[in-house]
Order: C-alpha cells, then structure tokens, then sequence
C-alpha cells in the first residue's frame, strides 16, 4: 500500500502546497504553513468513495413557499440584525476582538430564549462550566434554564445534543478550540475548523436547531480559520467596538435570510450588554455645535437612519509630505473628497495635514457621507462653524457635482424628529420634501458648498508685510 503523502496548509487563508515554504503563495503571510496529513478530513472521505452515492429526485422552480419561521431572542437589536429572529436549521457565525462582549451578548440571549420555554444549550470550549456560571451570576441570569458544557469534542457534542428534545439554540464558543476525528490535525488548524464547522452545519440542518458559533478575529479585524466557512454558515455577524467606549456595534456582514449592513447598538455597562434604542442621540451627545470642522451627517445603516458627527482638522503642516489620518472611514474616500475640492472647489490642500473622525466609534461606508466630510474639512480650513441645526448627505462625483442618494426621506424624518431646522443634499433627493418642517438647501456642486461655507467664515486679516510693524499693516 503506497504511503499517504502529507501536504503543508495554511493557516491564515487553507491555501495547500506540496512542500513547505516559508511564505505562502496566496496570501503573502510568513510561517503559516504546517504540516498535515494528505488523507485526512471530510474531502479525502469523499475522495475515497468517489464511485458511491444515491439517487435523488429533482424539483422544478414552481411549488407552494412559505416564509422561514423565525425564533426571537428577546433582545431587540440581535432580532434586527439577523433579520427578524433566529431561523431554525441555521448556522450564524459570529466574529469579534477579545473582550468585545461577544460570550456577554450570547449569554444574555440564551437566557432570554430559555425564559420563553425553549430549550438552550451553551458550549463553552474555552471556559470551564463554573467561569460560565460566574458570568451569568454577574449578570444577574443564574435562574435562566440554561444547559451548560465544557466540551471540545465535535462528536461527543452532537451525540448529547441528539439526546432528548431538539434544542431551539447551540451555542459553540468558539469553533476554533473544536476538534473532530474526521481530521487528524491539531485542534485550531485549518483543517480542525473547517471539518468542524461542517459536522456542525450537517447536525443544524438535519435536526432543525439554530447554531451559533463564536470565531476569533485576526490582528486586520478578519476572523481567523479558513475563509470557506464563511461561506459554508448562513450569516456572519461582526461584533465591533473600541475599549475605552461603552457602544458596541452589531453588523451583519452576510445573511441569507435577511437584508445585510444592517446594525444593532448596544451599550456596555455593569450588568452586561444594553440595547440603545435611538443612536442618533447617543452618538451626538456632547457634541460642540458652535466649533467649526464639525458636520451633521444623515446616514443609513442598513434599514435604519443614524445621525452621527464628522469631524475634520485642517492644520498647516511642517512635512514636506502632509498627513492624512481617517477614523471610522475610508481613506481612499477622503483622498478622492480632497482631490475634488482642490480640482473644483478652490482649495489649496497640498500643504496642510488633515485628520477626520466620525464620533461614537461608528465605522460609515456609505457614500453619503462624502458631502457632510467636505462640510467638515471646509469649515476647518476657513474656521467657519456650521448651523448646529444642519444635517448633510450626498454623495460626491469626480466632476464636483453632487449626487442624489437613497432613502433621502427616512433621513429627513429621523433628522426632524431630533430638532434639526435645516439640510443640505443633493437637489433630487430634496424634491417632494416640502412637507417636512425644515429648511431644504439644495447643493448640485461642491463650489456652492465651498461658497456658501466661506461667505459665512470669520473675516481673516491679511498678513504683515516683511519689515512692516503690525501696527502698520
């Protein structure tokens, strides 16, 4: 019998090669490559047996559907994200930094779900049973009839978890420290995860039960183990936030039975995780309307309008190269924002740095926000401050001009409802607003932004010339 050949896996993105090597091929990292055996894992199986299988009937487009029923969890922003609730059959994958509040924000659900009758299971593969125990105490959920477990063993979970009444909801904390022997490899490899991810993914569609498996996050923000799993579960979800502030982020990154970029906020404090039901207010809150560089932006986030604050400082720069640091967006959109304004506007920007931060600790990646950006960086640079009252929205081309953008209407009403008189958009998205009480400013160009920003600055005196006292200048 000739001897299984061992191949070399990568352990940042699966890639295989027939030798080791030092880097890897396809995604350029450093020593990622280990040694696994070439016969093992679900793959080699089907290889082996690649002359057997059954004969299954096939079905046409036309037939009786239905919508997948959903199972609630109790807390509101968690239904939101994944579309309305838990589909039973499902796999959620969910991703976050350590310490973010992901184990919190699974254990405040399970809890949730089991005070409504249903049967929950917990299985932890990192913590013992009585750290698990402590958190729950800690947050006051010690009566919730939660099933709990220390176990890393695929095949033992799922013989347990066939056992008795189906449960409505497992979860696995976290799929990296599973290990199943399908696959002999060490536990946390390539191989390991995504040979456990997929008995998993086999037991929620056979038996009809929700799973929702915790992953690790990389030092880039991506979520650690081979990328197919995140092709292989239903939905991922991004749990993100900053240490030093209290708002957590919800994202869903991918769902198969709901709207996607949808968010839910949550607020950390001593018993555990808190849904914010208006961000709106909670990201404006503190803000300082009266100083300029500081922009309103009407945004959406999924089905939802959120009002956040941009914030932009112009400052001249010592640096034969200026700077240019963004928080919460994309780089690459700013320096396409700044380009125009240059080309268009009449901005000279080359000798200053620039620095933008939207507030909260929000992440936006819609290109609404190019308008309330330029807002930002012109009353910077001209030291003009905006109406505290004013929201902004639009998205800008690379011909200056200003283009319409979607649900203009929900961003208006969510900016009315907290008080704001007036808004500056795009002229097709302010069309067939009138009813609302606020004072509509269209902007077809960035040069009327720049105009109508500077003609409201501080009159700035001009510079002495040399050898001339001040007094005379």
């Amino acid at each position: 019998m000739a001897k299984a050949r061992a191949s070399f896996v990568c352990q940042s993105c699966g890639a295989l090669a027939q030798r080791w090597q030092g880097r890897c091929e396809s995604c350029g990292e450093w020593n990622t490559m280990t040694e696994e055996a070439a016969s093992s894992g679900i793959a080699a199986r089907a290889v082996a047996g690649a002359g057997k299988g059954r004969v299954f009937p096939l079905e046409s487009l036309q037939g009786a559907s239905r919508e997948a029923p959903r199972i609630h969890s109790g807390i509101g922003e968690l239904d939101r994200v994944t579309g309305g609730g838990f589909v039973p059959g499902s796999v959620l994958l969910i991703g976050g930094e350590p310490g973010i509040g992901k184990s919190t924000l699974l254990i405040q659900a399970c809890a949730r779900l089991a005070m409504l009758g249903r049967r929950v299971v917990y299985i932890s593969g990192e913590e013992a049973v009585a750290q698990v125990r402590l958190r729950a105490a800690r947050l006051g959920l010690s009566d919730a009839p939660v099933e709990l477990a220390a176990e890393t063993s695929v095949e033992d979970i799922v013989a347990t978890l066939r056992k008795g009444e189906c449960p409505a909801l497992v979860v696995i904390d976290s799929i990296q420290t599973m290990w199943t022997d399908a696959a002999e490899a060490s536990p946390g490899t390539v191989t390991q995860v995504r040979s456990s991810a997929q008995a998993l993914i086999r037991y929620a569609k056979t038996s009809g039960a929700c799973v929702i498996m915790v992953g690790h996050v990389t030092k880039d923000g991506q979520i650690a183990g081979p990328r197919v799993v995140e092709h292989m579960v239903d939905a991922v979800v991004s749990f993100e936030g900053e240490g030093g502030r209290q708002f957590r982020i919800l994202r869903a990154v991918k769902n198969r039975f709901g709207p996607t970029d949808e968010i839910g906020v949550f607020e950390m404090t001593g018993l555990g995780l808190s849904e914010v039901a208006n961000p709106s207010a909670l990201f404006l809150a503190g803000r300082d309307a009266s100083a300029p560089g500081a922009a309103v932006l009407a945004g959406m986030e999924g089905t939802r309008p959120v009002l956040v604050e941009v914030q932009a400082l112009v400052a001249p720069t010592s640096l034969g190269t200026p700077r240019r640091a963004v928080v919460g967006w994309d780089p690459a959109r700013l320096s396409m924002v700044l380009a125009v304004l240059e080309a268009h506007g009449g901005l000279r920007l080359g000798q200053h740095d620039v620095y933008l931060n939207v507030a909260g600790g929000l992440r936006i990646d819609e290109p609404a926000a190019d308008l309330a950006a330029a807002a930002a960086l012109v009353s910077s640079l001209t030291g003009a401050p905006l109406p505290a009252d004013g929201v902004y929205f639009g998205e800008i081309a690379l011909s200056g001009a200003v283009r319409p953008v979607s649900h203009a209407g929900h961003r208006l009403k969510e900016a009315a409802k907290l008080g704001f008189q007036s808004a500056v958009g795009p002229p097709g998205a302010l069309e067939g607003q009138e009813k609302l009480s606020m004072a509509l400013k269209p902007c077809g160009h960035i040069s009327a932004l720049v105009a109508d920003i500077a003609a409201s600055g501080p009159r700035r005196e001009r510079a002495p010339a040399r050898g001339q006292s001040p007094a005379h200048a």
